[in-house]
């Protein structure tokens, strides 16, 4: 078992490129099926500390390769390599299906 709280102390980084992504500051859960849909980390833009332009990485659970002690590794070829969102649209909200 594995606390939010602790998911969100590790660091995030894309295997494909080696970028350090940032780390978790909230998860999409799907509740009727008890499932983590995505981690969301902020995205790069920052003024001060507060988000500049609301975006964010939305990463499929399903693109998290391994959970280390200290870092969160994640494949993010080049069709997510453009996945920033404004915050609460996912880019499956509009859809039924989820990304899985």
């Amino acid at each position: 078992m594995i606390k939010i709280s602790d998911l969100q102390s590790k660091e995030v980084v894309n295997i494909a490129d080696g970028r350090k992504l940032g780390q978790i500051h909230d998860l999409d859960l799907d509740l009727r099926a008890g499932v983590v849909r995505a981690i969301i980390v902020p995205g790069e833009t920052k003024f001060f500390g507060w988000f500049a332009g609301g975006q964010e990485w939305i990463i499929p659970w399903k693109q998290i390769v391994k959970i280390g002690s200290d870092v969160i590794l994640v494949r993010l070829d080049h069709r997510f390599q453009e996945i920033v969102s404004p915050y609460g649209q996912l880019p499956w909200s509009n859809q039924n299906e989820s990304p899985h």
